[in-house]
């Protein structure tokens, strides 16, 4: 088994920091799912596996963890954002780049 640990990022239907803080370790599935030729479903060899994340309050951990269990996994960094402040007035300015219309 192959795991993946990371930070998640924020959605896109939310505006807040909510469920960010902690690691994230996913196991992924050992083999690709595939299609099942009588009924059409999809299937595969470890289903419940595929489905596993386990939550971490720091990388140190998630990687103890993998490490102990002889996991082998990769450790993806965390995009860090800066956030680039903005006021209501600066769309009245006189040195704004494109022409404020309705």
């Amino acid at each position: 088994m192959f795991a993946r640990i990371f930070k998640p990022s924020k959605t896109a239907m939310q505006s807040g920091r909510a469920n960010t803080e902690r690691w994230v370790l996913e196991v992924e599935a050992e083999t690709a799912r595939r299609v099942d030729p009588l009924m059409g479903w999809t299937s595969g060899d470890s289903v419940t596996s595929g489905q596993l994340q386990l939550k971490f309050n720091s990388q140190e951990e998630a990687v103890a963890y993998a490490e102990k269990h002889g996991l082998a996994f990769r450790v993806d960094e965390p995009h860090l954002s800066t956030p680039q402040p903005k006021a209501y007035s600066d769309n009245f300015a006189f040195h704004r780049r494109k022409p404020w219309t309705h």
